[in-house]
């Protein structure tokens, strides 16, 4: 048979206090507030021109093997 404890099922359980640092909500709250930003103006994101494709892809997969890029 267990031997009866004088703790309490509480006490037993030790409490941890963990603070967060400042970045922990400053970077996800400015990540969403440029995205919006980005979505509220598309005409300011700008893609640069790179072909499309998988075609140009594999071409420099394939210099890069070759050791010249």
């Amino acid at each position: 048979m267990p031997a009866a404890s004088s703790r309490s099922p509480a006490a037993k359980a030790p409490r941890l206090r963990t603070r967060l640092p400042w970045w922990a909500l400053t970077l996800p709250v400015l990540s969403f507030a440029l995205l919006l930003a980005l979505v509220a103006s598309p005409a300011e994101a700008r893609a640069v021109s790179v072909p499309q494709g998988l075609g140009p892809l594999l071409e420099l997969l394939a210099a890069l093997v070759r050791g010249g890029a």
